[in-house]
């Protein structure tokens, strides 16, 4: 993951809204979609950049793709703006 990947990911309303909804638990695509009023192929696309930014990741159940948080993206973020108030207090 790039940060500037992470960056583009979380520009993007819909797509915080996603991460929103993620954090509640696991869902499929088009439970996800209920929550829009945009096409299915709309929200694939958001989640492909989510996933590609490694925000979510996907794993299937059955015949359902369900996509989740990872948080660990988040700890990590958490670290690299932490550092710049840190950097501060050390000089």
């Amino acid at each position: 993951m790039s940060i500037n990947e992470l960056f583009k990911a979380l520009s993007d309303e819909n797509r915080r809204k996603i991460l929103d909804l993620l954090r509640k638990g696991d869902l499929t695509a088009g439970e996800i979609a209920e929550h829009f009023d945009i096409s299915k192929p709309g929200i694939s696309q958001h989640l492909s950049v989510l996933k590609h930014a490694e925000l979510v990741y996907a794993f299937k159940k059955g015949q359902y793709v369900y996509y989740s948080l990872n948080s660990s993206v988040f700890q990590d973020v958490m670290k690299w703006v932490v550092q710049f108030n840190s950097k501060g207090e050390n000089e």
